[in-house]
C-alpha cells in the first residue's frame, strides 16, 4: 500500500470511470453517480490491491463498476415498479370501515350464520372463512364434494333471504 492514494487514483481514472459508469446505466446520471461512488468506496477499502503490479488500475474498477451496475440492474428487476396513486379520483378510493363497524359487521354475519343448520354452517365456514375449496372442505368435513357445494348453494341462498327480510324490516 505503500506510495498508493485513493486521490491519485480518482485524479488518474476518475473521468474514465464516470463516463464508463455513464454508458453502463443507459445515460442514468443518478444511477451512473451511484456506481461511481460504490466503486470508490470499495477502491478504498481495497487500496493495497491498487497497485500496477497487481494488474491494470483502471481494469479493476472498470470490473467493478460493471459488476455494481448489474447488481443494481438485477436489484430494480426484482422490486415491483412503484405506482404512485393519480392526484384524480381519490374520491373514488376505498374506505376502510372503523374497527366498531368491523365488529358491528362480524356480530351480524355470527348472527345470520347461526340461523343456517350445523351442516350448512360447518360448510359455508370451512369454504368462505378457512378459503377452501370444495374438495378439500369435503374432506375436512367427510362429506363428498358434491354434498359440500349444493349444501353452499343452499346455504347461500338462505342467507340471501335473511339479508332480504333484515334489510326490509330496517
Amino acid at each position: 500500500m505503500p506510495g498508493v492514494q485513493l486521490e491519485d487514483v480518482v485524479r488518474a481514472h476518475g473521468e474514465a470511470l464516470h463516463s464508463y459508469a455513464t454508458r453502463l446505466t443507459n445515460g442514468d446520471r443518478f444511477a451512473a453517480e451511484d456506481v461511481v461512488q460504490e466503486t470508490w468506496v470499495r477502491a478504498w477499502r481495497n487500496l493495497d490491491r491498487l497497485t500496477e503490479n497487481q494488474g491494470s488500475v483502471r481494469g479493476w474498477l472498470l470490473r467493478v463498476a460493471h459488476n455494481i451496475a448489474v447488481d443494481q440492474h438485477r436489484s430494480r428487476r426484482a422490486r415491483p415498479t412503484e405506482v404512485g396513486l393519480p392526484d384524480q379520483g381519490l374520491e373514488h378510493a376505498a374506505v376502510t370501515p372503523s374497527s366498531h363497524e368491523q365488529v358491528e359487521a362480524k356480530i351480524v354475519v355470527r348472527a345470520m350464520l347461526e340461523t343456517l343448520s350445523p351442516a350448512h354452517r360447518a360448510t359455508v365456514l370451512e369454504v368462505y372463512y378457512a378459503d377452501r375449496t370444495a374438495v378439500s372442505a369435503a374432506k375436512a368435513l367427510g362429506v363428498p364434494a358434491g354434498t359440500v357445494k349444493s349444501r353452499l348453494h343452499n346455504a347461500l341462498r338462505t342467507l340471501r333471504r335473511t339479508v332480504g327480510s333484515e334489510a326490509v324490516a330496517a
